[in-house]
């Protein structure tokens, strides 16, 4: 029987490898603006961009962060690298120059108003907040470990009065724009290729919707493969995945591997 491996080595053009940024590429960081990805894994991917049907990068973070501490940019072999952030509302290809500017939704703008005087009032005014245009990202990490547990029912509740969905991450909580989510991303890249091989890796909840992408996709005849890059913090993918890396430094070694097939 042909192993997931070499069905992508007989058919390379036919494979998706599609990644998650934080966590998966880049190192949790206790600053969000230094997460930079793992020289190791750009590397690999520019290898395998030339050689592959589709390499993209599925993140919760907007296009331009990921551009930022990506290092992509003019990268050797990435030349047709698709960036799909901010769980898919937003889209870059390489070919496209700078990402477009954001346009603020006004249920973000009202809740930027209101945070800091409603964190304040819940004993969360030392959180920080990062704006990303279509979502408010609210960070605990490094202060009461369970400040994030407190905060995660009221900011639903304040979730739902604005119509904005909610991501819990590691040591976070999205409050974002509604309708788009990595699974259906995946998907849509998935059909605009007609991808016959699909590798995901992630390892958070955000990515859980990519996992089941990944699932359903194979439950229709295609080749599908999930990697977890595991942590502490999150175990939620481990039981779901075929393989499980340590990290982001797992991760840049299976690249380079596979990167080594071709």
């Amino acid at each position: 029987m042909t192993t997931f491996r070499e069905a992508v080595v007989n058919d390379p053009a036919g494979t998706l490898l599609a990644l998650d940024f934080d966590g998966t590429l880049a190192h949790i960081v206790d600053d969000p603006t230094q997460a930079y990805a793992h020289e190791r894994s750009v590397a690999a991917l520019g290898r395998l961009g030339p050689v592959l049907g589709q390499v993209a990068i599925i993140t919760g973070r907007p296009v331009e962060q990921a551009l930022e501490l990506g290092g992509f940019v003019g990268f050797a072999g990435l030349d047709r690298l698709i960036i799909l952030g901010q769980y898919g509302a937003e889209r870059w290809n390489a070919g496209d120059g700078a990402p477009a500017p954001i346009e603020r939704p006004v249920a973000i703008a009202r809740l930027l108003e209101r945070l800091p005087g409603w964190l304040a009032e819940r004993g969360g005014d030392n959180v920080r907040l990062e704006d990303k245009g279509l979502a408010v990202a609210i960070h605990t990490r490094g202060l009461d470990p369970d400040l994030l547990a407190k905060l995660a029912g009221p900011l639903s509740e304040l979730a739902a009065e604005l119509d904005l969905a909610v991501e819990p991450g590691r040591q976070v909580i999205e409050l974002r724009v509604a309708g788009v989510d990595k699974g259906s991303a995946l998907k849509a890249l998935v059909d605009e290729m007609n991808a016959q091989h699909v590798i995901f890796a992630g390892d958070d909840l955000g990515d859980v919707p990519a996992f089941d992408a990944v699932d359903e996709l194979r439950r229709s005849g295609l080749d599908g493969l999930l990697i977890c890059s595991a942590s502490s913090e999150q175990d939620a993918l481990v039981s779901r995945a075929d393989v499980v890396l340590n990290g982001p430094d797992e991760i840049a070694a299976w690249l380079e591997e596979l990167a080594d097939e071709f």
